[in-house]
């Protein structure tokens, strides 16, 4: 079965729905990347100090305690999950648009090795690999990077398909 460009021949009410769970997926999505600047500054020590504390910090303004294990493996378990299937759901969107093969799989297969990284980079932070908060950076930037791109190109081939459809 090919799947490349078939988002074109979707009908009007797939498309309206796809268009609306992707709008509504990136609401989410990116509201979870301010609540991340909030809690850790969005840089590498912010993100050491949201899971390993700063109880040391004379000068720190908001007081944090390094979080126990039960909530760090709460957080990796429920972000693993989650992810993954927000992955899963906007790649099977992805497959259907027209695109190269080799950008179709990079899209699709980087967030899960981001999401892995970046969660289970988090994990290793806490158990005291300091050096795992560039890792979880880096991969976070690029799981946000990957998602953009993705949603920017279904959402325009959404629209550019009402043109096709018309023509």
């Amino acid at each position: 079965m090919k799947f490349n460009g078939m988002l074109y021949t979707f009908p009007k009410e797939i498309k309206l729905l796809i268009a609306s769970f992707i709008i509504v997926l990136s609401v989410g999505f990116y509201t979870g990347l301010l609540f991340v600047g909030e809690t850790s500054s969005a840089n590498p020590n912010g993100i050491e100090e949201q899971y390993l504390g700063n109880e040391d910090d004379e000068d720190a303004t908001v007081m944090k305690f390094k979080k126990n294990e039960q909530q760090m493996l709460t957080l990796v378990h429920g972000h693993i999950l989650s992810m993954s299937i927000i992955f899963f759901l906007v790649g099977l969107i992805l497959s259907t648009t027209k695109l190269s093969k080799k950008l179709k799989a990079i899209l699709i297969v980087e967030p899960f090795i981001s999401v892995l990284l970046t969660f289970g980079g988090i994990y290793f932070l806490w158990k005291g690999i300091l050096w795992m908060k560039y890792i979880v950076m880096i991969s976070g930037t690029l799981m946000t990077l990957t998602y953009t791109t993705s949603v920017l190109i279904i959402l325009y081939q959404l629209i550019k398909s009402k043109k096709v459809l018309q023509t």
